[in-house]
């Protein structure tokens, strides 16, 4: 197990922002930052990063935490994997208690692939340098192709030797289970025996966000007509193609900073460009865009330039899935190099300011590159341009944004000036595509909404943002109120020499408290500051040991402070806004128990009146429950409306 000096000292380390902005774009907004969710989709920014705190909060999905639930949740890593990488990142040593076999068997069960992966790229790596094979065949191979030593250790290229079984020979003597080498596309059975599949090849690992080994690709280095010249890891728990783009590990500081991805084909194509000093760019490994490597890519930057080789198969790959990213929203631009030429061969050749040169001298928007790339195939064949004109249409229906209207018009004058086409007629064609997509959309929406089951009750209304709540009720909402209050406030005086805090345990009982976690972030809050003598450090409650936790405080620490206007135009209802607000929430807060109590002590009475028959009992049972009926009404004329806060 990790010591807990060890977590102690990488949150305090740890920079939130840092972190986050390893994998989004982050755009500051006054104290906090903002970004677009990565954890579901959407267009408008909900992720709210507040530095001062070290806490996230999308008020799109719900997700909120720390860094280190960041990390979890992006990755899918547990708490100690999510540590040791915050530790690797900041260069924090490691400390962990001596470890049983059983604990070993237990940590390799829970890594499995991540740990084999691990593995096999550091012995590729090791027997590039190490062996004198590797050195002579493998090293001969990158330093031919002008990869020098800083790229290779970059992105941790290596090789696998003739010999047949090698890394598997290792592997197993290292204690791994022949079945994760299986998943992972590194041995095969043949007759009874296992061979390494790289067997001969250089290699090409391919990493995740995290930097963390996810899966290979491979080249052959010697003539074989027998066996794929390129192999790659098969689809597994880890390495999924669709979702993957080689590079973005290496790649994502440089596109967030210059905003612009370059999307390129080969690993060779990537490394080349990166150590030329062309770091924002990605390769998809041969395959067309998928939505989600858009997805990968649009947490950095919404401006990709397509990079491929100037033949007909590079055209054709150049236009697939580029619908997809304009209705995304994307700037999506393309650049055809000159026929015989690839980006790793051109940098090389030339040089990084040529090719910065030409990629901006030659860049060109999706519609006027379909249309040159479409008219030179069609030539004067009537069906062909008729199909190139559906085409086009179909591209310029992605644009549906009210704020693409301008971009829309231009594409559709430039389109049918190139078609010769009349303008009406296309924008017509650009119409029905929009309208069938929309029509498709409605029909599977009806699908899903048939298939729901009908909710029980109507959800509550927050007061505070006017939206409904399903997740907690009035009661629970309430009480992590109470929770809110203490973190935010806990310190600050409340009635002349008493803080809030002390003036919260005075007046509230905890026993009325339902909820587990309320009660116990309420104790644990209030036994730090008996201990301190004064309000506890915040984050002891942001880096809390409970995941569940973590994430409810992030929620209250990072509340969404739209309020709507209804509640005061429509219901005539004023919620106080500013600094002011907060004695009348703390009042709130604790009269809400005060309240509380009092029921629970009609009830009682109530109780005790049906249950006697005494007539002296029973008139000092009834004085009693009037006397808290009567303190019942003053509080709240007192007070008038109770605040209530939902949704954190």
């Amino acid at each position: 197990m990790i010591l807990q000096s060890t977590i102690d000292a990488v949150n305090q380390r740890t920079d939130i922002v840092e972190v986050i902005g390893q994998f989004l774009q982050l755009k500051r907004r006054g104290i906090n930052y903002l970004a677009n969710c990565p954890f579901h989709n959407e267009r408008t920014p909900s992720f709210n990063v507040n530095p001062a705190r070290g806490i996230f909060k999308c008020f799109g999905c719900g997700k909120g935490g720390n860094a280190v639930t960041f990390v979890q949740e992006y990755e899918k890593l547990n708490y100690p994997e999510a540590i040791k990488w915050l530790a690797d990142f900041y260069k924090i040593p490691i400390e962990e208690t001596e470890r049983s076999q059983e604990q070993l068997a237990q940590q390799q069960a829970e890594e499995g692939l991540r740990v084999v992966a691990e593995f096999a790229a550091g012995w590729f790596a090791e027997t590039l340098q190490t062996t004198e094979e590797g050195q002579a065949i493998g090293l001969s191979y990158y330093k031919h192709r002008g990869i020098r030593t800083e790229a290779i250790e970059t992105f941790r290229l290596g090789y696998c030797p003739e010999s047949g079984h090698a890394l598997y020979d290792a592997a197993v003597a290292k204690g791994y289970k022949t079945q994760l080498l299986e998943q992972l596309g590194l041995v095969r059975n043949r007759d009874g025996r296992y061979y390494d599949v790289y067997r001969g090849r250089v290699v090409f690992p391919i990493q995740g966000m995290t930097g963390r080994v996810i899966g290979f690709g491979a080249r052959l280095l010697k003539a074989n007509d027998r066996a794929p010249k390129y192999i790659n890891s098969p689809e597994n728990e880890l390495y999924h193609k669709s979702r993957t783009l080689y590079g973005l590990y290496q790649a994502r500081s440089a596109i967030g900073r210059v905003d612009e991805c370059l999307l390129v084909e080969g690993y060779t194509d990537v490394i080349s460009l990166h150590q030329s000093g062309v770091e924002n760019v990605v390769a998809s490994s041969g395959t067309s865009l998928t939505e989600e490597q858009l997805q990968l890519i649009g947490r950095l930057t919404k401006n990709v330039t397509i990079l491929y080789d100037g033949d007909a198969a590079g055209i054709k790959a150049a236009l697939r899935g580029l619908d997809m990213a304009l209705e995304s929203g994307f700037n999506v631009q393309l650049v055809l190099l000159p026929e015989g030429a690839d980006p790793d061969s051109f940098v090389q050749a030339k040089g990084t300011d040529a090719f910065r040169t030409f990629i901006v001298e030659n860049k060109r928007d999706v519609i006027g590159f379909r249309l040159e790339a479409g008219l030179k195939e069609a030539g004067n064949d009537p069906v062909l341009r008729s199909k190139l004109a559906n085409e086009i249409a179909q591209s310029i229906s992605r644009f549906t944004r009210p704020e693409d209207f301008t971009l829309r018009d231009h594409y559709l004058k430039t389109a049918a000036t190139g078609l010769n086409v009349d303008m009406e007629g296309l924008n017509t064609l650009v119409n029905k595509h929009i309208r069938e997509r929309i029509e498709g959309d409605d029909r599977k929406k009806n699908v899903v909404q048939t298939a729901q089951p009908i909710p029980e009750a109507a959800p509550v209304p927050s007061e505070a943002t006017g939206q409904a709540s399903t997740s907690q009720t009035a009661e629970e909402a309430q009480e992590w109120k109470l929770i809110g209050i203490l973190l935010e406030h806990g310190g600050e005086l409340a009635e002349e020499t008493f803080t809030t805090a002390q003036v919260i345990e005075d007046r509230v009982d905890p026993e009325l408290i339902v909820s587990p976690q309320v009660r116990q972030l309420f104790d644990e809050y209030l036994a730090a500051y008996r201990q301190r003598g004064g309000a506890p450090d915040l984050r002891a409650f942001v880096n809390h040991a409970d995941p569940v936790l973590r994430q409810k405080v992030a929620g209250l620490l990072h509340p969404n402070d739209i309020v709507s206007v209804n509640w005061e135009e429509k219901y005539g209802i004023f919620i106080q806004q500013g600094p002011q607000r907060i004695p009348m929430e703390v009042e709130s807060c604790l009269q809400y128990f005060e309240l509380k109590k009092l029921k629970n002590m009609e009830t009682i009475l109530l109780q005790m009146l049906e249950g006697t028959t005494d007539l002296q009992t029973i008139l000092e049972t009834q004085a009693a429950y009037m006397q808290l009926k009567k303190e019942e009404k003053e509080i709240m004329q007192r007070h008038g409306t109770v605040i209530l806060k939902t949704g954190l």
